[in-house]
Parts: structure tokens; sequence; C-alpha cells
């Protein structure tokens, strides 16, 4: 694997940050991704940066709304693997979405990967592996035959009013239990 393009933050500068200067820290780290994608395609626009997405996703490119949303319970969390992995992904994601075509690249496609590494210098991976416990809450208990669900406000009001939920492992209709405690 080749060197990461952009150089990893000191982890005890970023544990130090309080919230305000850790979402400083990840905008600043998109421009320095957005220079090394605009040098390599100037017609790239600048993103907007947001840090209103909630649930398991630890960022999004949002084409629509024009800029990158980030998770800021998993990044407080999970500071520097956002600034090293989960930058660089949304850029890759960015980037790729402005090249000619690149609205018809396959989200994880070659484009996006070639981007990943030959660009940042990073494997290509699709997914983080963050603990989403505290930035996506599932306080609802259902059971089965062979084990417990955790079921989010959403689902669990879906189940209430009807929605039928069967385990993929061993296809019984899940049953509720309860709420957890805590």
């Amino acid at each position: 694997m080749t060197t990461p393009a952009l150089p990893a933050p000191d982890p005890a500068w970023l544990e130090a940050l309080n919230r305000a200067a850790l979402q400083h820290a990840l905008t600043a780290r998109v421009e320095a991704a957005y220079r090394l994608c605009h040098a390599l395609h100037p017609a790239l626009p600048r993103p907007a940066v947001w840090f209103d997405l909630r649930g398991k996703c630890a960022g999004q490119a949002h084409f629509g709304r024009g800029g990158l949303r980030f998770n800021p319970v998993l990044l407080d969390e999970n500071r520097l693997a956002f600034l090293v992995e989960v930058v660089p992904h949304e850029m890759a994601h960015w980037l790729v979405h402005h090249l000619a075509d690149g609205h018809l690249a396959r989200p994880h496609g070659r484009e996006w990967q070639t981007v990943m590494r030959r660009l940042f210098g990073l494997e290509a991976r699709t997914t983080h592996r963050f603990d989403t416990a505290r930035a996506s809450p599932a306080p609802y208990r259902y059971r089965c035959a062979c084990r417990e669900h955790g079921f989010t406000a959403r689902r669990h009001a879906r189940a209430r009013r009807g929605q039928g939920y069967r385990c993929r492992q061993c296809a019984e209709t899940l049953v509720y239990l309860g709420r957890h405690a805590g």
C-alpha cells in the first residue's frame, strides 16, 4: 500500500479538541482533500460540510445539497478514523460524481476504488467498523427462536402498526419484549 496522501493528525491533539474544534478540524481536512481532488479535476466544485447525519452512517456525499454530511456522534467517538478514512471516502464519492459520466459510476465501483488507492493512498473500504450503539440506539427489544433483536423507535412504531418482522436467521416472527433499561 502506498503512503496516505493526507498525513494523519496527532491522536493526542485530536482527543483534546472540544466539539466545535473537532468539527473545524474535520472541515479543514475536507478542504485538504478537496485541494488534492481539485488539482486533478479543476472544475470540481467545493463541497459544503454539514454535521447533521444520524444513525449508523459515518458520512455521505449529498449531491442534491451540494456537499458532504457527517455524523457528529460517530465523529466524536472515532476522531482519528474519521479524519484519516471517512473524509477521503466521501471526497472520493464527490470527485467521481463530478467527473464526466461520473453520475453513471457505481457508488463503490472501479472509479471510486481507483481514487481511494491512487489519489488518497488508502485501502478502498466500503464500510466502517465503528460501534454505532450511541449513534443509532435500538432500545426496543424483540425476540425470535434464536436471539434477541434491538429495534429503533421508527421500526418499533411500524411493528406496532402491524408491520411484521421475521428473523433472517431462523425466519420466526419477532415478538416484542419491552424496552431496554437505561
